[in-house]
């Protein structure tokens, strides 16, 4: 059973909307922004760590990969805990859990106690966006779900943005080590400001005014949607062609958070600080299609054409993905290529937005669940990504071919959601 609050009365009988649904967005935003930074701290310390570990490339492979198993392995554990105890215990939990994990970080002294780490790591935060679909699910009105899971994943690319760039800049005063005791300190009071703010539903929170109240609880020309009962299958096909684009999407996406920067700066030659400049760029890019498609798809719903609203955008985004991949590995400079990949990052990104809120469209009140299902699929895309593209540099020489089997995935992607149907629950014909 849903552990809730006890339902107080609104503090404001007005007309007058509180902003308080916003302040929910845009502090999970600032949790999408940290635990990205947290993710990605370790490729910017990559050089000092693997100088002072002894850790070769083969072996960090293990170790970005190792985090993304230990994340997807988790995910429906953490999607079902979201959708039990409630957003509000569950995340302050996770962030917590996942902050220690980075504090212990910085005291790894050996291989194997770092991917032991890195899995433990990777579990922890397995939960932060199964666990934020479902704090969006019961604050937002399906009107604007769409433009607030964009704003949340732009904080992700803003955050691996920072934590490629900026970050490097730390680890050079603090060293790589003290870096990752910050990083634990601010989750651990980020986790705090949570817990003593946030309420599971609006009419739980004596912030929330009436007038505001009544625009969440407001869906006159929504379609209405029948959802699966607690005891049915979720696995319908919708949700296992949701699950094998979004493989798709973070095959082609995770390098940036993992190999990309690393490969800029022994390719090219580039220093630290240089790569990381360079390998920020496409993440700025990712942030700017999160919101163009959260945009888009709040836009297109709203004309009265649910289904298109998801597909659309989605479609677009891998288009535009597969051809900046093709592009890339025949552009004969690093700005070149990394444009290149920009272009296929924007496209990725925005897939994400209509990716959950179609969860949300499918799950409804077991949107934790089903959408842990899909992050699961996306981060063994992920695992599968970090360990190939090593692999593959090794054997041909080149990243071309790594670039090609992503665009190629990318084609599939299209293929699934031109077949999806995120309205299919509600019976309502497909517009």
């Amino acid at each position: 059973m849903t552990v809730s609050a006890p339902v107080r009365t609104p503090a404001h009988a007005s007309t007058r909307q509180t902003p308080v649904r916003r302040l929910v967005v845009a502090l999970l935003f600032v949790f999408s922004f940290l635990t990205i930074v947290d993710r990605v701290a370790i490729s910017a310390a990559k050089p000092y760590m693997a100088v002072e570990l002894g850790i070769d490339d083969v072996a960090f492979g293990l170790i970005f990969g190792i985090f993304a198993l230990g994340y997807a392995l988790f995910q429906i554990p953490s999607g079902w805990a979201a959708d039990r105890v409630g957003p509000r215990a569950f995340l302050a939990f996770i962030v917590v859990a996942w902050s220690v994990f980075t504090g212990v970080t910085g005291a790894a002294s050996t291989i194997p106690l770092l991917i032991g780490i890195r899995f433990l790591f990777g579990a922890a935060e397995a939960g932060i966006y199964p666990t934020a679909s479902r704090a969006i699910y019961n604050w937002l009105p399906r009107r604007e779900r769409g433009t607030a899971q964009g704003v949340l994943f732009v904080g992700s690319r803003l955050g691996a943005a920072f934590g490629l760039s900026v970050v490097s800049f730390i680890i050079a005063i603090v060293g790589w080590r003290g870096t990752f005791w910050l990083l634990s300190v601010a989750g651990f009071a980020l986790a705090a400001l949570w817990f003593a703010w946030f309420r599971n539903r609006p009419e739980e929170n004596p912030r929330v005014s009436a007038a505001e109240l009544a625009h969440i609880q407001n869906h006159d020309g929504e379609p209405r949607v029948a959802h699966r009962g607690a005891g049915a299958s979720l696995w319908t096909a919708d949700a296992l062609l949701l699950a094998l684009q979004y493989f798709a999407s973070n095959f082609t996406f995770f390098i940036a958070f993992s190999w990309l920067l690393p490969y800029l700066h022994a390719h090219y030659g580039l220093s630290a600080a240089e790569a990381g400049a360079y390998a920020s760029l496409p993440l700025y890019f990712g942030a700017i299609g999160n919101w163009v498609s959260g945009v888009l798809v709040d836009r297109i719903y709203r004309q009265g054409h649910w289904r298109r609203s998801r597909r659309l955008p989605a479609i677009a985004g891998f288009l535009l993905g597969a051809a900046g991949l093709l592009a890339a590995p025949s552009m004969p400079t690093v700005l070149g290529a990394v444009i290149c990949f920009s272009i296929a990052t924007f496209g990725v990104d925005m897939t994400l937005s209509p990716s959950w809120t179609a969860c949300q469209d499918i799950a409804g009140p077991r949107t934790g669940v089903l959408s842990g299902s899909m992050n699961m699929f996306g981060n063994l895309g992920s695992f599968v990504s970090s360990i190939t593209f090593p692999v593959l540099l090794q054997t041909t020489g080149s990243a071309a071919t790594y670039f090609y089997v992503a665009a190629m995935l990318n084609v599939a992607a299209i293929c699934c959601w031109w077949w999806l149907r995120p309205n299919r629950p509600s019976g309502a014909t497909a517009s």
